[in-house]
């Protein structure tokens, strides 16, 4: 990691108590605590898991229009095997997420609750 160069320091009763970095030097050294407004979820993806008591990874997919044989295909997968992913409590590999999402040009964050 590189070294801050524009480090300011606070100090309370002349102890040091944060150190302020610049917003982009924070965001490459914690690349993981960055929210991303492109990952919200919107409202219609969430009225298809509730009304086809389905998981996000099928949600997605019925809202951006996919069939599971085209995302299974682009996934390298069985559509019989994106099926059982589809199911409401199913918990998938973080291997498995990241081709679903590459698959519908989504993150990981899109397709986990």
């Amino acid at each position: 990691m590189n070294e801050p160069t524009n480090v300011q320091i606070i100090e309370q009763n002349g102890v040091p108590v944060f150190a302020v970095i610049p917003y982009d030097e924070y965001r490459q050294a914690f690349p993981e605590r960055i929210t991303d407004e492109n990952t919200l979820i919107p409202h219609e993806v969430v009225s298809i898991v509730v009304d086809k008591d389905c998981n996000l990874v099928k949600a997605w997919r019925i809202h951006l229009g996919f069939t599971q044989k085209e995302i299974a295909a682009k996934a390298g997968i069985s559509q019989a095997a994106l099926s059982q992913m589809e199911k409401a409590n199913n918990h998938l590999r973080n291997s498995t997420l990241n081709k679903l999402a590459a698959a519908m040009n989504l993150t990981v964050d899109h397709l986990t609750d």
